[in-house]
């Protein structure tokens, strides 16, 4: 049997490459929509690709099953778990508890596992070459390394009431019924690592055993003494922000994401379209460098999406499909930058990118506005916009400030002021120079604190006197 991890570090995601040498038959589970890297593990390996499923409607990034069925002939399984509710809408073989998919010598069993969303599967794999009982489980967002999948999204990114409670129950009971039950050990291998807001103590570590996470997880004491209360107390305490794009992934997970098909390779655009298509405001400009590069000077009404390792959620913070139609422009060095960036961007459903440029010469500029710490207490602001998440607003903020994560920003415009200038800070300064360029480009007059709250903290201690007690 070979099995692959595919890691997405910008999503913190993980998807599965199963197959079966014997036969030449392999399954991928939980694809992202740029499918190129399953295909080309297929081939490496003389495979073809003739199933493929997920583990649930996920909601931090836009499921390629439906794309990679599409391309390769796979037959497409998806959960009929749930309820009515939470059905599929697009054709699908489903699977139910117990369910099996068999290549070759493998089995691939389905295990209803509730707690993180009602239809959520995962996958109890079983290499028949070697032994006839499971050695492997992909756990979804059921089971992470050191953590568990939190169980309030519903409520936070798809319009649920307190289902966060039935949400926290099933998961002790998926616990109780389904996971312990199996041997110590069966390998773990979760769909999220580090940095995915999926949980909220999720580990770096790739993969764990059913024995380990009995023995040191958090949660294993409150399984051990049958205590649902506290389990659920400490399940949901302190779980981070949910990006509002999270509603949209469920919508259209659930619906099935459109079907892209083979895209042509990016375009590099003339300066002179890009200046003309600007002045008409039909396309969307995305300045990709790093937020010093564009406090240098950027095109104006440009949006700040960084290139690297959090392209596709800083872009999901400020695109949205449904309601923004403008085509992208990236600024982009190469061509081939410029499709890795849409690569990542396809991901979270932004598909429409026009083409890319090398320079912003000869597009209208402008500087973005900045505020040293030290001028921060004698500005005149109509707010002061914390972009971090609510569990570092709340280990120590600007006082007077206004948290307001930057992945829901866009989605709470009620919450600023419609008149005034708004000063802005995150961290570091990387995450508000994302949220500010939306702002801008909406209309609001915002200034970005320089050096956001590690540059305020820094200053605040220089200024004040150390005590002698």
């Amino acid at each position: 049997m070979l099995i692959e991890r595919i890691y997405d570090e910008d999503l913190a995601q993980a998807s599965y490459f199963i197959g079966c040498q014997a036969k030449g038959e392999a399954i991928v589970v939980d694809p992202r929509r740029d499918i190129a890297v399953y295909q080309s593990l297929a081939a490496a390996n003389g495979m073809k690709i003739v199933a493929v499923t997920e583990t649930h409607i996920h909601a931090d990034f836009l499921s390629g099953t439906r794309e990679l069925a599409a391309a390769t002939g796979a037959v497409a399984y998806v959960s009929g778990e749930g309820g009515t509710d939470w059905q599929y809408g697009f054709e699908a073989e489903r699977l139910l508890d117990n369910n099996e998919i068999t290549l070759g010598n493998i089995t691939i069993k389905a295990l209803h596992t509730p707690g993180h969303t009602p239809e959520h599967l995962s996958f109890l794999i079983t290499d028949g070459a070697f032994a006839d009982t499971p050695g492997y489980l992909l756990s979804g967002d059921f089971v992470f390394s050191g953590d568990l999948g939190r169980p309030d999204l519903l409520d936070e990114a798809a319009g649920g009431v307190d289902t966060r409670f039935a949400g926290a129950k099933q998961l002790f009971a998926s616990l109780q019924e389904k996971f312990l039950t199996l041997p110590d050990h069966v390998q773990v291998h979760p769909g999220h690592g580090a940095g995915s807001a999926c949980g909220k103590a999720l580990g770096a570590v790739p993969s764990s055993t059913v024995g380990y996470e009995r023995l040191y997880s958090w949660w294993g004491p409150y399984l051990a003494a049958k205590d649902e209360a506290g389990f659920i107390n400490e399940l949901l305490d302190g779980q981070p922000d949910a990006h509002a794009y999270f509603g949209r992934m469920k919508r259209e997970n659930r619906q099935g994401p459109a079907v892209m098909g083979a895209r042509a390779p990016l375009q590099e655009l003339a300066a002179a379209d890009v200046l003309r298509d600007l002045a008409a405001d039909t396309v969307t400009f995305v300045d990709t460098r790093s937020n010093a590069e564009v406090h240098e000077g950027t095109v104006a009404r440009s949006l700040n999406i960084p290139a690297g390792k959090s392209t596709a959620s800083f872009g999901a913070w400020v695109v949205n499909p449904e309601t923004d139609k403008n085509p992208l422009v990236l600024l982009a060095p190469d061509q081939a930058q410029a499709q890795e960036m849409w690569d990542h961007l396809v991901r979270v459903g932004i598909d429409t990118v026009a083409g890319y440029v090398t320079s912003i010469q000869g597009l209208p500029t402008s500087t973005p506005k900045l505020i040293q710490p030290e001028e921060l207490e004698g500005f005149d602001s109509a707010m002061v916009l914390d972009v971090r998440n609510r569990t570092e607003h709340t280990a120590g903020h600007i006082p007077g400030s206004h948290q307001l994560s930057g992945g829901r920003v866009m989605w709470n415009l009620d919450q600023l002021p419609s008149e005034g200038p708004i000063v802005s800070y995150c961290q570091s300064g990387v995450r508000n120079s994302v949220a500010a360029s939306a702002l801008r480009r909406a209309g609001y007059d915002v200034v970005e604190l320089d050096g956001s709250y590690a540059g305020w903290a820094t200053w605040i201690q220089t200024r004040e006197p150390v005590s002698s007690n």
